[in-house]
């Protein structure tokens, strides 16, 4: 049975949206999302929280300034995740545009794993750069930086993970440091990286670099920015959410990247009719499937590409990867749903599991899954060489990931070889003999923070929808709105006849389903056994597209045979 509870909104903060000139059922949608006033949806770059704010940023700038002038090499050292590809290219792009001479330096994870660790600016050095740049990672290298140090290499840190009790010596931006007042906390590592561009320009502007309509147009990076927020899902703020819109328009306008524009071909996907879905369901798995299974230089030179036809075959390769991926993710999908079998999780408050042969570059995906299935903290290990395991978590609302790991590396010393992340996520590395010892300890702290209720699973909607609510208008303007972590995607609930189904595909349903007012087409993925007459369901308002032609559609997200309105 499900059990459903609706978003609570002010009809008349929701009139106030309306009378702004929202539509109704968006300005609903908005006051159910925190929104108080227009001004909260922003919808142009003069309303982008200002670089000023942001802790050092015009003092990197600064620095970057006189390297620039100098004629100093920079290397950008990027992490493998989609954040760290798309932060990469946008500061390749930008330091190249505004002058730098420049190059990059991505860490294979397996044989380097995460950040700038002294094995990494080892082999930075011998690219002879005077100054080091990292992009979404850097917060926690103290000994990077120190060895950084030792060799003669500046290093400036662009990053948004959480800072530990000490700072790396090293010039930081990243706007969760202590004492930095930029209010936007949830920026994402490209973020970061494009606000330190825009302090960039304005330092250069101020030392007359530019002669008249010379100044580089750095919006340009937004499609690059936008796809990077999204992929990592960062809280969508509303310093984020116009991040995110103004990279969905260029993208519509085709204004985006060859890369990004041969990602959308090699999916099958059409850039003019983007949206957040495309960036974090479509282009952000294929960047992704290269850190994850070879080597993230593969995707940077995607998003890097002038020319159509490199980033068209970079593109197939990356779509290849991704289907390798995807394979390998169900084989270990069903693989542990093996482990688990005859094992009652309802009765414990975690999930941890460990096979040496799972995939090092997709236990967080099966993490995530596993997760999800069960409601329940997931961590997933797999072999990590040297006797070690290296895992991958991801959590809950109710339970902050990060800080259940730093309770048990408190009660249990020496058991975590080393440890990071933030609230959903994080990753860590045990030696193999230590599994079992771990997987109780952090049972233990999970049943001791972890509130009963929230080990129930409670799916939140935006209520049900009237028949005159229902329509392909609201439908496309909910396809093209800014939703994702913190600002959900909509979605309703309501009670159905199911007049007609189909099997598509042996593996979708086709249905035609009525709820006393309105009938409509519906969808359900990846379901193969048919479906009772009568249904309770959680749906999103959808467009299907075929012929050339667009037709409302609702996608079927959850199904019971009843309800429980909570």
């Amino acid at each position: 049975m499900l059990k459903l509870v609706s978003r609570p909104w002010s009809p008349a903060v929701a009139q106030k949206l309306e009378a702004a000139g929202h539509p109704p059922l968006l300005a609903r949608l908005y006051a159910a999302r925190g929104i108080r006033e227009p001004g909260e949806i922003r919808q142009h770059l003069a309303e982008l929280e200002p670089h000023e704010r942001l802790r050092n940023a015009d003092a990197a700038a600064a620095r970057l300034a006189d390297a620039i002038e100098r004629g100093e090499k920079l290397l950008v050292v990027a992490d493998y995740d989609a954040d760290g590809a798309t932060a990469c290219a946008v500061a390749m792009l930008g330091l190249r545009r505004l002058g730098a001479w420049v190059d990059y330096l991505v860490p294979n994870r397996f044989d380097y794993g995460y950040g700038l660790s002294p094995e990494i600016v080892r082999l930075a050095a011998e690219r002879g750069p005077d100054l080091i740049v990292t992009v979404d990672n850097g917060i926690a290298a103290h000994a990077g930086v120190e060895e950084a140090k030792r060799l003669g290499i500046e290093v400036i840190v662009t990053d948004h993970h959480l800072p530990g009790d000490t700072l790396p010596e090293a010039l930081i931006v990243n706007p969760n440091q202590p004492g930095c007042a930029f209010p936007s906390k949830h920026l994402a590592g490209v973020g970061v990286m494009f606000y330190l561009l825009v302090a960039l320009r304005a330092e250069l502007r101020r030392r007359g670099r530019f002669a008249a309509g010379q100044e580089p147009n750095l919006a340009e990076l937004l499609d690059l920015v936008a796809l990077g927020t999204v992929a990592d899902v960062v809280k969508l703020d509303a310093n984020n959410r116009l991040l995110v819109d103004q990279g969905l328009a260029r993208l519509r306008r085709g204004l985006a990247r060859p890369g990004l524009t041969a990602l959308f071909q090699a999916a099958g996907r059409r850039p003019e009719r983007a949206s957040v879905y495309d960036l974090g369901f479509v282009l952000g798995p294929r960047l992704n499937a290269a850190g994850r299974l070879t080597d993230m230089s593969l995707g940077i030179e995607c998003l890097l590409a002038d020319d159509p036809g490199q980033a068209e075959r970079l593109a197939r390769e990356l779509d290849q990867l991704n289907r390798e991926r995807r394979e390998i993710e169900g084989q270990m999908q069903e693989q542990a749903l093996t482990l688990l079998d005859g094992i009652d999780v309802t009765e414990g408050a975690s999930l941890c599991l460990y096979d040496p042969a799972w995939h090092q570059g997709v236990i967080g995906l099966l993490a995530s899954r596993l997760k999800e299935r069960h409601h329940r903290p997931t961590i997933v290990f797999a072999d990590g060489g040297d006797g070690l395991i290296k895992g991958s978590g991801r959590s809950i609302p109710g339970l902050h990931l990060r800080d259940a790991l730093d309770l048990v590396d408190r009660r249990h010393p020496g058991l975590i070889v080393k440890f990071g992340g933030h609230a959903a996520a994080a990753g860590l590395s045990l030696r193999a003999r230590d599994f079992s010892r771990f997987a109780d300890g952090f049972e233990t702290v999970a049943r001791e923070l972890i509130a009963p209720a929230d080990l129930e699973r409670l799916i939140e909607t935006d209520g049900p929808l009237s028949a005159e609510e229902c329509t392909l208008t609201n439908a496309l303007a909910i396809q093209r709105g800014v939703w994702g972590q913190g600002f959900p995607q909509p979605s309703f609930h309501g009670s159905f006849i199911v007049q007609a189904q189909r099997l598509i595909a042996d593996k979708h349903l086709k249905l035609k389903v009525f709820d006393g007012a309105l009938g409509a087409e519906a969808m359900l993925f990846n379901h193969a056994q048919p479906l009772p007459e009568r249904i309770e369901a959680v749906y999103r308002l959808d467009v299907n597209e075929y012929n050339g032609s667009r037709t409302l559609q609702l996608t079927l997200e959850q199904w019971s045979h009843g309800a429980q309105r909570v």
